[in-house]
């Protein structure tokens, strides 16, 4: 990622935290929206599991700068989703989510330069993760999700 990159995701996120409830249900409404099986890989609160993905993609953009360092953690919670069912395919209807996400908090603010560097981060995480998904003996970390 660029440095403008990390600035946008940085700038645009300190505008979603505070809407932060708001936009963890607007998430899972169009993620089941686009794909209404993944609502059974949820087994507890919607409500709980919107807080934890803020927390991580809080964590991730704080870590921008030093993202090599997360990278261990980011490959456990794939490692963890993977054991929750989650596919490499569920990626992409969670990026999708995610975007239009960001789009509805930011609205015109979500510029084209700001999708791309949002797209940026989101397929690097995406990424480790599915990489952790195939590794054994992933699961101890900070991020327990």
């Amino acid at each position: 990622m660029t440095r403008e990159q990390i600035n946008l995701v940085k700038t645009s996120f300190g505008k979603i935290e505070p809407i932060a409830e708001k936009a963890a249900a607007l998430f899972y409404a169009k993620l089941f929206e686009l794909d209404p099986k993944l609502r059974g890989l949820f087994k507890g609160d919607v409500y709980e599991q919107g807080k934890k993905l803020m927390q991580v993609i809080a964590y991730a953009v704080e870590n921008l700068e030093q993202i090599e360092e997360i990278i261990p953690q980011v490959q456990a919670l794939g490692a963890r989703h993977a054991d929750y069912g989650v596919e490499d395919v569920h990626y992409e209807t969670v990026g999708a989510a995610l975007m239009w996400t960001f789009g509805k908090a930011l609205s015109r603010e979500f510029t084209p330069p700001m999708r791309e560097a949002w797209a940026a981060i989101y397929n690097l995480l995406a990424k480790t993760m599915k990489e952790g998904s195939r590794q054994p003996n992933g699961k101890e970390n900070l991020l327990n999700h």
